[in-house]
């Protein structure tokens, strides 16, 4: 079962890169605003329906669970937006390992800590080797990016 969870959340993080790079599309073509507000309207709707058809009856609903906990919801605006503009600046991989070593920070502290209600999982070395193979693999692949873009300048300005 921990093997299907590790390749549904890399099924979701692919799904992610692609709606980063669609909506940093559509971002630069409708406005930042609009493309997040079409993101969160449509995932409604689809959730809407999930629940209606799949989601079997809990005790407690939204308003009874504790109310720090629907402030989750909020976490999802502030990422839409980065992305939409992150992406069509920097495009979709360094954006994506970006939020990802943002991620994989976050959840660290969170883990260390059992901030949130979460069981802590204290920091090893190994994690922290994570999160420094992920730090390193996020400044080669921003080097990259970096080193196509030189030879384009240099076109560009030999031209004029």
């Amino acid at each position: 079962m921990t093997i299907l969870m590790i390749i549904l959340a890399v099924v979701g993080g692919a799904f992610l890169s692609i709606q980063a790079a669609i909506n940093g599309q559509l971002g630069s073509k409708v406005g930042v605003f609009r493309c997040a507000f079409l993101t969160f309207s449509i995932g409604a709707l689809v959730t809407a329906l999930l629940i209606f058809f799949f989601e079997p009856k809990h005790a407690l609903t939204l308003l009874d669970v504790p109310k720090w906990q629907l402030l989750g919801a909020l976490c999802g605006v502030p990422y839409i937006v980065i992305m939409v503009l992150a992406v069509q600046r920097i495009g979709a991989a360094v954006a994506t390992v970006a939020v990802i070593f943002g991620q994989l920070a976050m959840s660290m502290l969170i883990d260390n800590f059992g901030w949130l209600g979460n069981d802590a999982i204290h920091f090893s070395t190994t994690r922290l080797g994570a999160v420094v193979c992920l730090g390193i693999a996020l400044f080669f692949i921003y080097s990259s990016n970096k080193s196509k873009e030189a030879p384009a300048a240099e076109t560009a300005t030999t031209r004029e």
